[in-house]
């Protein structure tokens, strides 16, 4: 079995097709997926489509790219993630190559967060883009204030990051980015995370992972990922599966591995 840790199953794309989506990602061995909330105002949406199958849980969050638009405190994710569905808190962090919403809201939000997750117990999923530092110093600073669990997703940063990351106790999320073929500096420092912090996932819609690049993503399309890794890492296939969903359960404890 494998686990897709980081979806967007709510967004447009997907929404004539669901089921239909999510039976593919059944049929190729997928046996749980993560829909990842990117705002308050659409969660009741993300939580709708994990309240309708059985493998999908979700996260509550708001986007680094939405700090300007909705500004949250700790207290309004806590009351939302009270619903047994909810396994998360984020997507958050910091996105300083884009640059749509100002640093400093971002970085507000990216605190309350960890401040949620703290308190629930529960992986702060975090983003991080051209903000490598700033990342690192704000996870350092809030794991002083009192310790919490996450994942850096759909990792593309240095060996610095990484290594950061595995110091405070957190997982490394692969992406198909992964699979690009100018993407050798990312697999090299893939390379040196253990087997047992790393997890894989879509970001569906989007980055399709190779040979489907340019296409519209979806769950069933983790296994090129899985694949891939597993070859980078010197383990079969049904290692890296086994590890990876291994890895996915003991963060995401409230998510209830499938029969």
């Amino acid at each position: 079995m494998l686990v897709d840790s980081h979806c967007h199953l709510d967004f447009p794309e997907f929404a004539p097709q669901l089921d239909a989506v999510v039976q593919r990602a059944r049929d190729a061995g997928i046996g749980t997926c993560v829909t990842i909330g990117t705002t308050l105002a659409k969660f009741p949406n993300v939580l709708a489509v994990a309240e309708r199958f059985d493998n999908v849980w979700c996260s509550v969050g708001v986007h680094p790219h939405e700090g300007d638009k909705e500004a949250t405190d700790a207290a309004a994710l806590i009351e939302r993630a009270q619903h047994p569905k909810v396994v998360g808190i984020g997507e958050t962090g910091l996105d300083f190559y884009y640059n749509h919403s100002a640093r400093e809201p971002q970085i507000v939000n990216f605190r309350e967060h960890i401040a949620a997750a703290r308190a629930l117990k529960l992986p702060v999923i975090v983003h991080t883009r051209n903000a490598d530092p700033d990342t690192v110093e704000i996870l350092r600073n809030e794991m002083g204030k009192g310790a919490f669990t996450g994942l850096i997703h759909c990792f593309t940063g240095t060996q610095m990051l990484a290594d950061a990351a595995l110091d405070l106790g957190m997982l490394i999320s692969v992406s198909g980015i992964a699979t690009f073929k100018k993407s050798d500096e990312l697999r090299a420092v893939l390379k040196t995370v253990p087997l047992d912090r790393l997890l894989v996932e879509t970001d569906a819609p989007y980055l399709a992972p190779m040979p489907f690049r340019g296409k519209t993503n979806e769950p069933a399309f983790i296994k090129n990922t899985a694949t891939m890794l597993a070859e980078l890492k010197g383990v079969s296939f049904d290692e890296l599966a086994e590890a990876t969903t291994n890895n996915f359960f003991r963060l995401f404890t409230k998510a209830q591995r499938p029969q």
